[in-house]
């Protein structure tokens, strides 16, 4: 008889490798497409970093709850806990800021030539890069605070004071320190959700504006087609609309263990099992709507045809 840990384990272990596998071939597209003018888009830099942070938040997050699962109790040390919760943090804030920049870009790519933030369109694709790299300086200063306090949890029944994971747990802030951190990191992804659900709203008053003049068309041809930018506006909306459901759905959860009196390894185990939702969600996502790997496949085909 299988144990419910042990069956946890299991779901978690298929859910970090296929999740891992999905963002690894994406991002070796991505990375790949980046070398080749003829292949790249304009998006693929941001998605290859989408792509990484999720690889990277499913193995750190993932592999330490799939070891506990099975009851196994390594001792990874203060060091292995300061990098594990320090990487885990870092790449789940870095998930966030590029799916809101992806759909920050995809807002000024449709945007109308009437509109005021027209003026980015010839510009957006240079300040891509510079952004992204200093959204990784920013957030790697900001989560520098939990090497100093991550210490390995040597008492693994103990689900009472301050954070903890099945190896590692933080010792109490400064109250000053922790006013500071917490307000830092609760402004920028409120700012970053913000700035998504703005998006949002004006991709889809895009897109309607788009179908009620279609409707006045009377070719079948124009009325019928949808065009590529309008296909990445719908990806994006799915993608935005996906990450703030399991980002919610964690903090709530995340909220109700901490100042809900039901702090329980249970619990933690369902809100571990969200929280890497997205990233394994992610990628097949992507890859549903990239015409590159449709390709690639259909050239392997033919080569596997004339070759036999």
């Amino acid at each position: 008889m299988i144990s419910g840990e042990a069956l946890f384990g299991v779901f978690l272990t298929i859910q970090t490798g296929v999740g891992f596998l999905g963002n690894s071939l994406l991002f070796a597209l991505y990375m790949y497409a980046l070398t080749v003018p003829r292949k790249k888009k304009p998006a693929d830099g941001i998605l290859a970093h989408l792509t990484l942070a999720n690889a990277l938040t499913l193995v750190f997050r993932g592999l330490p709850n799939i070891i506990n699962a099975f009851g196994m109790r390594p001792e990874i040390g203060d060091a292995g806990c300061k990098t594990v919760l320090y990487i885990q943090r870092v790449t789940r804030s870095i998930s966030l800021y590029t799916t809101s920049l992806q759909s920050t870009f995809q807002a000024v790519t449709i945007a109308a030539s009437g509109c005021k933030c027209v003026w980015l369109k010839n510009k957006i694709s240079s300040l891509l890069q510079p952004s992204l790299f200093l959204c990784w300086i920013i957030n790697m200063v900001v989560y520098s605070v939990i090497i100093l306090k991550t210490v390995a949890n040597r008492n693994t029944t103990d689900v009472l004071s301050g954070y903890y994971s099945p190896f590692c747990k933080v010792s109490s802030y400064d109250h000053r320190v922790a006013v500071a951190f917490l307000s830092t990191v609760c402004i920028q992804d409120l700012l970053f959700l913000s700035l998504m659900a703005c998006n949002s709203i004006y991709m889809v008053s895009v897109l309607y504006r788009h179908h009620q003049t279609a409707q006045h068309i009377r070719s079948s041809v124009c009325s019928s087609r949808i065009s590529p930018e309008h296909r990445a506006t719908h990806l994006i909306l799915l993608l935005v609309c996906t990450f703030i459901f399991f980002y919610l759905t964690n903090s709530f959860l995340t909220a109700y263990s901490q100042f809900g009196n039901k702090r329980t390894w249970q619990l933690e185990n369902v809100n571990n099992f969200i929280s890497s939702c997205y990233p394994t969600i992610c990628p097949f996502i992507l890859i549903k709507n990239e015409n590159r790997v449709s390709r690639m496949n259909f050239i392997n085909k033919r080569t596997r045809t004339f070759s036999s």
